[in-house]
């Protein structure tokens, strides 16, 4: 990876980007989403003022039954969504970007399944597994299902294409969901892969996000220092190697990356896909193909996608909740569906 951009550098940046589109977009989401924090903290089942908000968060006084639900409940649910909507938007941009393929989404490539596979087993044979080892059987099983599916995807003789690659996906996605219902039935913890595969962050507590916070601003900062490069690997391989590219040691980098951003989100609010295929391609038809620009703000709209889904999911049927994975999946197979139709061209 070159540390500085050179002359054709520049030139490639200038036709591809846009950087004040890009910036008030970031502003703009920014501040749609810590208004859409403050808006879920004070929806729910019972709805609470925002100046019980303010002062829980700020004055927090223990005794105050309001306080106690918004510290211990709807605060740390909220920003768990934030922070696992952020992972699955930025990962399924890099993984677009490095891969060329516009349909790259870490549910579609069969990571969420081989993360949901393993954490069967886990489930099944370590009941009473600490959250830091479910983290990390995560990543193994997201690891586990991204070879398989880059392994099928590329077995024939005209190798990897961006179709053959989700056809992939669902093969393999299909088996591990299968894998994983017969170990849930064999082994009596349906219920708990059932709620795991609704997906929801209603299980998020402020632990939970001690440990993937700083995983989840280490991987994002990541993303967004490789940004550069995969903006050149976006643009061809050969432009990407005639522009000094290490293409191997960035797909390598971008990989890893992507692996603990599925891994972790997936461990917290399990198997929902999308996320990672819509946001990034909004973002891209306004920005550009600038990746400097489109991970930043994919980060912050993948957030306020998944708040606001979590909002939803809280208020559509109060007291009872709706899954977060089908209310998003609503919208994104026919998004899906509609860019697979266009050829994967952008909006």
């Amino acid at each position: 990876m070159s540390t500085s951009e050179t002359y054709e550098e520049k030139i490639e940046m200038e036709k591809i980007s846009r950087p004040m589109v890009g910036l008030y977009l970031f502003i703009g989401g920014i501040i749609a989403l810590i208004l859409s924090i403050m808006a879920s903290i004070s929806l729910g089942a019972a709805d609470i003022d925002f100046k019980t908000v303010w002062n829980s968060i700020f004055h927090y006084n223990e005794d105050v039954t309001a306080h106690q639900v918004i510290q211990e409940v709807r605060l740390p649910r909220v920003l768990g969504a934030a922070v696992v909507g952020s992972c699955f938007a930025v990962s399924g941009a890099v993984m677009q970007g490095m891969t060329r393929n516009p349909l790259a989404d870490s549910g579609l490539l069969g990571l969420n399944a081989g993360a949901g596979f393993v954490l069967a087993l886990c489930f099944a044979f370590l009941p009473g597994l600490s959250y830091s080892f479910i983290i990390l059987f995560s990543f193994l099983g997201a690891t586990i299902g991204a070879g398989l599916v880059f392994g099928v995807g590329s077995l024939t003789r005209n190798g990897l294409t961006p179709m053959r690659l989700v056809l992939a996906g669902a093969a393999v996605s299909s088996l591990f969901i299968a894998l994983s219902e017969g170990i849930a039935i064999y082994f009596n913890v349906s219920q708990d892969l059932a709620f795991w595969y609704a997906g929801g962050v209603s299980g998020a507590k402020w632990y939970h996000l001690k440990i993937i916070t700083p995983i989840a601003v280490v991987a994002l900062a990541s993303a967004w220092i490789i940004s550069r490069s995969i903006t050149m690997i976006s643009l061809g391989e050969e432009v990407a190697v005639g522009l000094g590219q290490r293409t191997k040691v960035v797909k390598m980098v971008g990989m890893m990356i992507v692996l603990v951003l599925a891994g972790t989100a997936v461990s917290v609010v399990g198997g929902v896909g999308f996320v990672g295929l819509i946001i990034p391609h909004i973002t891209r038809a306004i920005v550009g193909h600038d990746y400097r620009w489109i991970i930043p703000n994919s980060m912050v709209y993948g957030g306020l996608l998944l708040v606001l889904a979590d909002l939803a999911a809280r208020t559509l049927n109060a007291p009872y909740e709706t899954p977060i994975g089908a209310l998003i999946g609503v919208i994104g197979v026919p998004f899906f569906l509609y860019i697979a139709r266009k050829g994967g061209k952008e909006l």
